[in-house]
């Protein structure tokens, strides 16, 4: 097993490293030439600024029984899509069962903004101690799953 983090201004990379470190599992950080980003634990790997570029990066170098971390639905999409596991930032874990949901969700807001200046979204709320202290739990039962489901 190994942890991918889409790391474009990710917020819990910081969290995902030590978890990965308590099991010595290899973790890969991938961000873009906009993001600069340094690591003691991980290794950290730079792609173009193109449009997903990081993401189909990821995706290429993932494989089954990995867990990526993302807030892109459709990366996580991708990554189940090859047997890998994945979790949002918030600490929900991407399945079969919720994906499709999770798309459509994603398809029909931004079809929603585009419709009309009138309707504008508000953004996610600002991040405190209690999501990080809800994706750390999350996301180290997570690891302890996959090392168990990889096991089999």
């Amino acid at each position: 097993m190994q942890i991918f983090v889409d790391a474009d201004a990710c917020p819990v990379v910081r969290i995902v490293e030590e978890i990965a470190e308590k099991y010595h599992i290899r973790t890969t950080l991938l961000c873009d030439t906009n993001h600069v980003l340094n690591s003691d634990y991980s290794e950290v790997i730079v792609v173009g600024a193109g449009a997903d570029a990081v993401d189909y990066k990821l995706i290429s170098l993932c494989h089954k029984g990995d867990i990526v971390v993302s807030q892109d639905y459709g990366v996580a999409a991708m990554a189940l899509g090859k047997g890998a596991y994945a979790i949002h930032q918030s600490g929900k874990w991407y399945t079969d069962a919720n994906i499709d949901q999770m798309l459509m969700e994603r398809h029909l807001n931004k079809k929603a903004r585009r419709s009309s200046g009138k309707n504008h979204m508000k953004g996610p709320r600002k991040r405190n101690e209690e999501d990080d202290v809800r994706f750390a739990e999350s996301f180290e039962k997570l690891v302890l799953k996959g090392k168990t489901w990889n096991l089999q």
